[in-house]
C-alpha cells in the first residue's frame, strides 16, 4: 500500500512553522512538498548582510520598496509554492498594502540566492527558474567560491538568460532598481 504524503499549503506552513521552536529549521515548499532549509554559515550570513546593506540604502535613498531577508513569497495563485530568498526586493508598486506580517503573497521582483555548501548549482537554478516563470524579474545568484554574481533573467521565449558578473564589473538592475550599481566585490569586502 503506498503512503501518501501530505500537501502543505502557505497557510499550513504558517502554522507549523509557529508550532516549531525558535531554534528550529526553516522550510521552503514547492507543490506542496516541504523542503528543509539548512542553517546559513557564517560566510552566508555575512555576504547577505552585505548585499542587503547596499540594496536596502539604495532603495531607501530612492524611495523604491522593501528589502526583506529570509522572508517567505509565493504567487497569489499558487498556495503550495512558498520560496524564501535570502535578500528580495519588492517595489512599492507591487508590494500588498499593508505589507503582511505573514508570508508576502506576490514574488519579488528581485530574489537573491547565495551559494552555499549545502547547495547545489542545479538546485539555485531550479529554483531560479520557479522565481522568474512565477513573477520575479532578475534573480541573483551570488557565487562566493567565484567572487561572483549569476544573473538570471527570463526571455521572451521563456528561456532562462544567464549572465555572469565577475569581481570587477558592474552589477546592476535598471529595470527594478533604477540608478543601483554595484561591483561584485564589494559583496565579499
Amino acid at each position: 500500500m503506498a503512503v501518501q504524503q501530505r500537501v502543505y499549503d502557505v497557510d499550513d506552513l504558517w502554522d507549523l512553522l509557529s508550532q516549531l521552536p525558535d531554534d528550529s529549521k526553516d522550510y521552503e515548499s514547492i507543490d506542496g512538498v516541504l523542503i528543509e532549509m539548512t542553517p546559513s554559515g557564517g560566510e552566508h550570513g555575512q555576504l547577505t548582510i552585505n548585499l542587503r546593506y547596499f540594496l536596502r540604502a539604495h532603495c531607501k535613498a530612492n524611495n523604491l520598496g522593501i528589502v526583506t531577508a529570509e522572508t517567505g513569497y509565493h504567487p497569489a495563485d499558487d498556495r503550495q509554492m512558498l520560496l524564501g530568498p535570502d535578500i528580495a526586493f519588492i517595489s512599492h508598486e507591487r508590494a500588498p498594502k499593508p505589507f503582511p506580517k505573514r508570508f508576502v503573497p506576490v514574488m519579488p521582483d528581485l530574489a537573491v540566492e547565495i551559494m552555499s555548501p549545502s547547495n547545489t548549482m542545479r538546485r539555485i537554478r531550479e529554483k531560479a527558474q520557479i522565481y522568474l516563470t512565477n513573477g520575479t524579474t532578475i534573480v541573483w545568484i551570488v557565487l562566493p567560491a567565484e567572487t561572483s554574481v549569476e544573473v538570471c533573467r527570463l526571455t521572451q521565449a521563456g528561456e532562462i538568460k544567464r549572465e555572469v558578473f565577475g569581481p570587477d564589473n558592474t552589477l546592476t538592475a535598471a529595470d527594478v532598481l533604477p540608478g543601483f550599481a554595484l561591483a561584485p566585490r564589494q559583496i565579499f569586502e
